[in-house]
Formats: C-alpha cells, structure tokens, sequence
C-alpha cells in the first residue's frame, strides 16, 4: 500500500490543466457496449476507476486500442460466457462504475449479471433507482443467494429484440448513475420512454449527445425532464469528455490555501456551475479570464454571510446545485478563512467522518452529527500541523493533502490508492508548481 510524504508550507504558482472528466467517463465508456461499431473517445484520464473499467471491458470482448488520452472501443464480439461467470462479478464488485454496463447489455443483449458494486465507503449508495427503472422498462431480476448476484434480463416479447418497452416514470431521486443507466437501457427500448427527476448534471448531458451521435433519439437535454424514442441499432461516434470539475474545484483549494497565484486552464467555465460561487462565499477570489480561473494569493480570506446575518451555511444538492464531491476540499479551505461555517451533507453519512484527522491537525471543527459540522476559521492565525493520516475515499483523500501541503511540517498519507482513483498523476502535477510530495 502505496502512501504520500507531503513537506507542508511551500506555495503554489503557475498554470496547471484538469484532467478529463471522471464520472462522464465511466458513463460513456460503458454507452460503447451499444453499438458493434467502433466508438472514438478523447480526453480520457489515466485514472484507477477508469482504468479497471476499460480493463474490464477488455475481459468481456472489447476491442480497445489507445493513442495518449484517445480510446477506441468497438464491442463487436462480446463474450456472453464470461459475463456470467463468477471472475466477472468479483471484478464487478470491485468497482462501482461498473453498475452502468447493465444498461448497455440490458438494451442490446437483453440480459446482465450485476454485484454489489465497490467504491467508496462513504454510507449506504443503494441501487433501487436503477432497479426501479429497469423494471419499468419491463426488466425482470433473479436473485442467486449463494453468488450474491442478481440476474437481470428483459422479458421476453416478440415485438422487440431486447424486451424492453418504452414507459413514463419517475424517479425517486435525481441519481446520476441511475439516471446514466435507464437512458442508456431506454435507447433500444420499443417505444417512447419518459424520465422526470432524471439528474441533469453536464455528464449526463454529455452522455445525451454521445447517444445522438450514434444515433439515439433523446430530447430535453440538460432538463429534468426527458423524452427517448427507441431504436433498434446505434452505430459508431465520436466524443470528447469535459474537464473534471471536481478536480477544478480541488484545485481552486489548492490555490486557496497554498497558492501564490495559480492559473487553471481551460476549465469548461460554463459546465462548473455554483462551483466557483461556494468558494467565493468562504472569501476566495476566483477570477475568470476567458475559459480560465486564476486563483491569486490572498492574506485573508473573510467568509460572506447571509443578508440576514446568519451564518454561511454550504449544503450538497442535485445539480445545479452544489456537488458532494467538493464538501471536503470546502470544509478544509473553511479551517484557515476569517468566520464560522455550517456544513450540510445531505447525500451520505459516512463522508464527514474525516474530520476527525483534521481536527487532530488543530482544526476547529464541531462534527454536529453525521451529515453537520461547524467549522471555525483559524483566519490563518494558526496553521495546520502535519500529521499520520489515511485516506478514507478519493474525495477526503485530495481534501487530505491539500491540509497537508498547507501544513507546518512533514505529513504522511497512506491509502492513497483511493487518490489515484480519481486524480491523474497528482504529486508530479503538484511538484510542478512548487509542492513537495513524495510517493512511497
């Protein structure tokens, strides 16, 4: 188990450029099963989730060939044997991305085998959204208690090749993932399928018009609200995935507690929504120059208040709404700005626990319980001391070594494969600009 030895205190400058987006990623590599043509996607980060899901796409008959960051998937000869076998479900367990291939193979091979997905462990992630729209479509599932897996496959109709029949539904949440898999389930399904409360996330969006590239028939792109006619064959495509806003945001963090003036390239500026906006609340100057963020080196920064007074309070929500995934990173700028901060996570009660590390390195955080916590800014009067820490998933992992990097003295990080499953190359993009990270 790989871990991080961070030297704290060293400032940041210079220019640096997102990766490709994760979450889209997974999303659309798993939409190439759709088609037997070949699929051409840019921009591909080099990251462990990404990584083990092509390999597994790479186990089930995928064609893939690579150039830099480009991916060429063509899923022409797909083994089904190996789909049902017990090596293929353990992979699966292991990686939560790997939930999305149900509605691909749902929708052209009418059938898919499915674990309880892997990932991070921040509370209960149930997949009830999924199911639920699955068996909307028509879907059946079989559960195999002594292999821990659900078969699912479609019922049998001769009006259609896969079983699947268009429907009106409603999901009982706007999840992503869920969202991202009864679209693509839904594209070769007999008929007009309509999803309200679909998330509509700028990946999701993404996900939309790949599909229309390769033909799918979708509208009300970026609504909550929308409306799939069915066809019977998808061909080939082109796409290129977004900048990561969650790595964006990290690095507005960065820049915030470390930064002697930190330039972030071409960062999709229209795709980040509130992101730039829940940083300039706790007092961080985020300018905008074309489709870059420059981040310049504050003394102070002073958090806003409510026009009532009452303190900032900063909670997670559906998009457009503030994302989960930057809580972390918001919590950890909120330890050194001037003023009190109420955090609200509302989607998972495990993801604050991580707190307690930055406590130990003499934050003043109050955890109010699982999805609240008060954090009062030192206003820079009193630095984080390093510390021996773990990394508990990826986002407390980058939340983790940004305190660290800002940190009086040497810290040690351990579990940062959980890192590497969402950042790229993170320690020698960092060393570039002025940290001191070694990898052991």
């Amino acid at each position: 188990m790989a871990s991080f030895r961070i030297e704290g205190g060293h400032l940041l400058s210079g220019e640096i450029r997102p990766q490709g987006a994760k979450n889209e990623a997974l999303q659309v590599i798993c939409a190439t099963l759709l088609t037997s043509d070949e699929v051409t996607i840019h921009n591909i980060p080099n990251i462990r989730d990404v990584n083990n899901l092509i390999q597994l796409l790479s186990d089930i008959g995928v064609k893939i060939t690579k150039r830099e960051n480009t991916y060429v998937f063509q899923a022409d000869a797909l083994n089904m044997a190996f789909l049902a076998s017990d090596e293929f479900v353990e992979k699966c367990a292991q990686l939560r991305g790997s939930v999305m291939m149900i509605g691909p193979l749902l929708a052209r091979m009418g059938k898919a085998v499915i674990a309880k997905p892997g990932g991070d462990k921040i509370g209960r992630r149930r997949l009830d959204t999924h199911f639920l729209g699955f068996q909307k479509l028509g879907a059946k599932f079989r559960q195999i208690p002594d292999r821990n897996v659900y078969e699912i496959f479609a019922k049998s109709q001769k009006s259609t090749a896969n079983g699947l029949k268009g429907t009106y539904m409603l999901l009982d949440e706007a999840s992503v993932t869920g969202t991202a898999n009864i679209i693509m389930a839904a594209t070769m399904a007999e008929g007009t399928t309509t999803i309200y409360n679909a998330a509509c996330e700028p990946y999701i969006q993404q996900l939309c018009h790949m599909l229309c590239q390769m033909g799918a028939k979708i509208s009300g792109i970026g609504s909550n609200l929308l409306t799939i006619e069915g066809v019977k064959t998808l061909h080939g495509a082109e796409h290129t995935l977004l900048p990561d806003m969650i790595e964006v945001g990290s690095f507005i963090g960065m820049a915030a507690m470390c930064g002697d003036g930190v330039r972030i390239k071409d960062c999709s500026l229209k795709d980040l929504g509130i992101i730039p906006d829940a940083f300039r609340r706790l007092g961080v100057k985020v300018e905008e120059d074309g489709d870059d963020l420059f981040i310049p080196r504050q003394k102070h920064y002073v958090v806003d208040s409510f026009m009532d007074g009452t303190i900032m309070t900063l909670a997670d929500a559906p998009w457009p709404g503030l994302t989960p995934d930057l809580l972390s990173v918001l919590i950890v700028v909120a330890t050194q700005a001037r003023g009190s901060v109420l955090f609200h996570q509302k989607m998972f009660e495990s993801r604050l626990f991580f707190v307690d590390r930055l406590i130990d390195m003499g934050a003043q955080i109050i955890l109010c319980d699982p999805h609240r916590a008060v954090v009062v800014g030192h206003d820079r009067q009193r630095q984080l001391r390093g510390s021996r820490m773990s990394s508990p998933d990826i986002r407390a992992g980058i939340a983790l070594l940004i305190a660290a990097m800002s940190a009086n003295g040497t810290s040690l990080i351990s579990n940062i494969e959980q890192i590497d499953r969402g950042y790229e190359n993170i320690e020698h993009r960092l060393n570039a600009l002025g940290a001191k990270i070694e990898r052991i």
